[in-house]
């Protein structure tokens, strides 16, 4: 065991998603709802300063967000939740707001396990986990596996990741691969290549989200957004709300995905 004592048996009644009758009430076609969403959780820091009050104030508003965000995808029926929670170049940021936010991400891991587990939700984690903080790996280790048999949402978070470090530990793993002899450069193929990326049993997101009306990627899952719809809000973070993620799905359903060929009648 990792933490002191197992878990008490949770109190909370679980989340039961919406029917379709329900989701369409939303405007939503329950047919048609992404199977993997995607967010870049952006406007922390702003949410705060327009406030007069410091970042690491806005990250504990972002992270109330996330527990409204986790309860209405399990609700809509989502099956994949990617959030990006800190980034491998968010080190750059200054000490004390670095420490804070992985105090922050530790203590959400140790605190909403209950929550998430009688809710069905399976925690899985994406990143270089083995450069974090040892409490906080252990916190993540613990709660991927007591959620491990969990069949609702899965929520995986992008803990110290980035789109290029993913790609290019990808690679050193085919090196290593064709190192003993496991295979040649004329068995990589593009699946092969996903296999070797972080989580690679996930499907790849259909649709990503990026709040505060920024118009860049910022390094986040460069493989698996090859095809991924694009929805930005002006919303910030701290703001966002089950009534944006709708929002956000109405608009996903109102493109047209090709992946490159023609449409399907």
């Amino acid at each position: 065991m990792l933490f002191a004592k197992a878990l008490t048996p949770p109190v909370n009644t679980p989340t039961v998603p919406f029917t379709p009758g329900e989701i369409s009430a939303l405007g939503i076609d329950p047919d048609r709802v992404p199977a993997h969403v995607a967010v870049i959780m952006d406007g922390n820091g702003r949410w705060a300063r327009d406030r007069g009050m410091h970042r690491l104030w806005g990250h504990k508003e972002g992270y109330k967000t996330v527990r409204r965000v986790v309860k209405a995808a399990g609700e809509l029926g989502l099956e994949v939740l990617t959030l990006y929670v800190f980034s491998a170049e968010n080190w750059k940021r200054p000490k004390h707001e670095v420490e804070g936010l992985m105090h922050l991400i530790e203590a959400a891991a140790r605190n909403e396990l209950r929550e998430l587990h009688a809710n069905n939700v399976r925690m899985r984690f994406s990143g270089r986990i083995h450069e974090l903080p040892e409490s906080l790996r252990d916190a993540l280790r613990y709660d991927e596996e007591y959620t491990a048999g969990n069949t609702g949402l899965t929520l995986n978070l992008c803990i110290n990741y980035g789109g290029r470090t993913e790609i290019l530990d990808a690679a050193k793993r085919l090196v290593e691969r064709a190192a003993k002899g496991e295979i040649t450069a004329r068995d990589v193929t593009p699946e092969v290549f996903a296999g070797c990326l972080y989580n690679s049993d996930l499907p790849d997101p259909d649709l990503m989200i990026r709040t505060a009306g920024e118009m860049r990627v910022s390094n986040y899952l460069l493989w698996q957004i090859a095809y991924a719809e694009l929805h930005v809000t002006q919303t910030l973070w701290p703001d966002f709300d089950r009534e944006h993620l709708v929002a956000a799905i109405q608009d996903y359903q109102g493109r047209v995905r090709k992946f490159g060929g023609l449409p399907t009648k």
